[in-house]
């Protein structure tokens, strides 16, 4: 028995302050200092988790491309909030957002799972998900995280291991592009709170979704956006 049980919901909603936490520390609170650090510790917690739930979401949907279209949506609807707020100008050099990247996961999953589809096709269709999630937030990662997730679904034992490894991996290799291209290290130290998500789905989460009403489902998507164009609107207004 779990000593503490949260429900899918209830970590959503975790992931959802911990990521307003983050995305206020990138505008408002310098990177480098012991509160930046804090708080971009707090928001590791956001990616993998989402992750997380997209391979749930594959597994447990009654209609694959509502899911994929809803996901698509909200990802065009997000970009331009995005851009605003990371101040993103140019469109060669923009990022959609981590909805962006998770749209991608999805879809990698999708052709991963066409058995009936060439192996030779499957493998280059996952592995254009992973180059064009290049433009998206936590590039890569959110792509193969789902992807891995679901292959060893069946088995979570090799899941939570694959879990494991692949966020100490990616966390590494984060850590080490940005020590190499100038960052101190003690700028890095917030990437350790990657591991967070690990610890709370592994250890407190019960498996069940909580409450089917529409809007638990939706409330992530409208949000999103909705949070940046608010948080952009105050950064206007104190840099007035």
């Amino acid at each position: 028995m779990k000593t503490l049980s949260l429900n899918r919901n209830q970590i959503k909603y975790l992931v959802i302050l911990a990521m307003v936490i983050d995305h206020i520390a990138w505008r408002f609170v310098p990177s480098c200092s012991w509160q930046g650090q804090v708080m971009h510790f707090i928001g590791r917690l956001t990616g993998p988790a989402m992750a997380f739930f997209i391979a749930e979401g594959f597994i447990h949907t009654r209609n694959l491309k509502k899911y994929l279209t809803r996901m698509g949506i909200f990802a065009l609807i997000s970009w331009i909030p995005f851009c605003l707020y990371f101040n993103v100008r140019s469109p060669l050099g923009t990022n959609f957002g981590i909805i962006y990247t998770l749209f991608l996961g999805l879809l990698a999953c999708y052709f991963d799972q066409r058995k009936d589809q060439n192996p030779q096709v499957r493998r280059l269709a996952v592995c254009a998900c992973m180059l064009l999630s290049i433009w998206g937030d936590w590039p890569g990662y959110g792509v193969i995280m789902p992807l891995l997730l679901v292959r060893n679904y069946q088995d979570k034992s090799r899941m939570w291991r694959a879990y494991f490894e692949m966020t100490i991996i990616y966390t590494f290799l984060l850590g080490f592009f940005e020590i190499v291209g100038g960052a101190p290290i003690r700028c890095e130290l917030y990437l350790s709170g990657i591991l967070l998500p690990l610890f709370l789905l592994r250890f407190a989460y019960n498996g069940q979704a909580g409450s089917r009403r529409p809007f638990h489902k939706w409330f992530f998507y409208v949000f999103y956006p909705g949070h940046l164009l608010v948080l952009y609107g105050i950064s206007r207004l104190l840099a007035s």
